[in-house]
């Protein structure tokens, strides 16, 4: 209930950013803001880590824990990678003079992609706790099939913003 929860009051929020960049684009003073070419390796990244965190929940599903650790300390390190490619985004345009108040376009990209990295950090955090949960031995299977299946299903949530977003 707590993942459907979060996962509509975001779908709604970022909607409305969606409803205002449309509207905005249309006054003479937009700017569009370049595409560089880590926005696409930052997207080859979420589509990776939802992949593996898709296996991971089949590996869970077949009690097949071991491998299931593996694959989630590799979606912590490719979501790491993901922000880390955001971080290094922003600071190309910022290189480049194109500041958040720059125009409206720009504020726009800085806003959306923070919301969007907020989202994947939270994100982090359960992983985290689930992650914590795997490498003690008194887990209960039930439980951790659960939140491995929450987990993928948030992630899975957060490459279809980002499509939207980066589309």
């Amino acid at each position: 209930l707590g993942v459907r929860t979060i996962m509509i009051v975001s779908t709604v929020i970022f909607s409305l950013f969606v409803v205002s960049y449309s509207d905005r684009m249309l006054i003479h003073d937009w700017r569009s803001l370049s595409e560089p070419w880590l926005l696409w390796i930052n997207t080859v990244i979420l589509i990776l880590t939802s992949i593996i965190f898709h296996k991971t929940k089949i590996l869970a599903d077949n009690n097949h824990f071991d491998k299931a650790k593996n694959n989630l300390l590799i979606v912590g390190f490719l979501t790491f990678a993901f922000i880390t490619g955001q971080l290094l985004v922003w600071q190309y345009f910022v290189s480049l003079g194109q500041y958040a108040s720059t125009n409206p376009a720009n504020a726009f990209f800085y806003v959306l992609t923070a919301l969007h990295g907020l989202h994947i950090l939270g994100g982090l955090y359960y992983w985290a706790k689930v992650t914590t949960q795997l490498f003690k031995e008194n887990y209960k299977i039930s439980k951790i099939k659960q939140n491995i299946e929450l987990c993928a299903i948030y992630w899975h949530f957060l490459l279809i913003v980002w499509f939207v977003l980066f589309g």
